[in-house]
């Protein structure tokens, strides 16, 4: 099979080393291409690009962008309005950001059930992960610095909380959805020190640098701290699922995330 990655600037992306471990794990066989395509190119390339591939994956800003151009979304692509994942044979959107999110905070023993969550961002990523918070049980707040993009989420999804500043709050989670600390903006946290004192975990979905300065305050102040290499990998994991039309196992997720990260070492 023939995928790629599709976003903004995947130059430094690792999605091919993840997509390739996955599918010779499973015994198949793909070709995985990374395609930095800018915004202003994003309209009169895109149809080519899915004509040419059988499976393609969308990352930072093209999430949203790309449904337009699809006959159909499917599963929480359509609660979230948001695609990661394209089976081109049918122009099929799926989002897979949810469920590995959720298998990310599972697998570290991370409770979303009555507890409080702060989620920052609420792009693509941030309302899937609002989403998914919300039917596991969570009470969540989502901050966005475009407030009006807070406030769609929290109208689409009865239950969130939209938050129009962020103030010093007790919060068992705090989510960086939001790109804060990577790119231009690394060494900078898209929160201070007083509220991550308050939190029990950070989360950010960040996996370069593998410690953002988000992380690395929440360190210093002893808070348990996952950044967003197994949710990028989980998500890998599923798409694959959906290209060769498997049925996906948690286990086997786990077990190949772990033997993935001992073969980087």
């Amino acid at each position: 099979m023939k995928l790629a990655v599709v976003g903004k600037d995947v130059s430094k992306s690792v999605s091919p080393q993840i997509h390739n471990f996955i599918a010779s794990k499973l015994n198949k066989r793909i070709s995985y291409d990374k395609i930095s395509v800018p915004e202003i190119e994003f309209e009169s390339r895109i149809e080519s690009i899915l004509s040419e591939y059988d499976g393609l994956n969308f990352t930072i800003p093209y999430k949203l962008t790309v449904i337009p151009h699809l006959e159909r979304l499917a599963g929480d692509a359509k609660t979230f309005g948001a695609v990661n994942t394209v089976n081109t044979k049918d122009l099929a959107g799926y989002n897979t950001d949810g469920l590995g999110f959720m298998l990310m905070l599972k697998n570290n023993g991370v409770v979303t059930d009555g507890k409080k969550y702060l989620v920052i961002g609420a792009g693509g990523a941030g309302r899937s992960v609002a989403k998914k918070l919300l039917d596991g049980g969570a009470e969540v707040y989502v901050y966005d610095k475009n407030a009006e993009n807070a406030r769609r989420v929290a109208a689409e999804f009865e239950g969130v909380t939209c938050l129009d500043e962020i103030a010093p709050y007790d919060y068992y989670g705090i989510v960086n959805a939001s790109g804060v600390g990577m790119h231009s903006t690394e060494g900078i946290s898209p929160v201070g020190e007083e509220l991550i004192s308050r939190c029990e975990v950070a989360i950010d979905l960040i996996y370069v640098p593998k410690k953002s300065e988000f992380l690395r305050i929440a360190e210093s102040l002893n808070k348990k701290i996952i950044n967003g290499e197994a949710m990028l990998f989980y998500q890998a994991y599923f798409a694959d699922c959906i290209y060769f039309n498997l049925i996906p196992d948690d286990g086997e997720a786990k077990k190949l995330f772990e033997e993935f990260t001992k073969e980087q070492l």
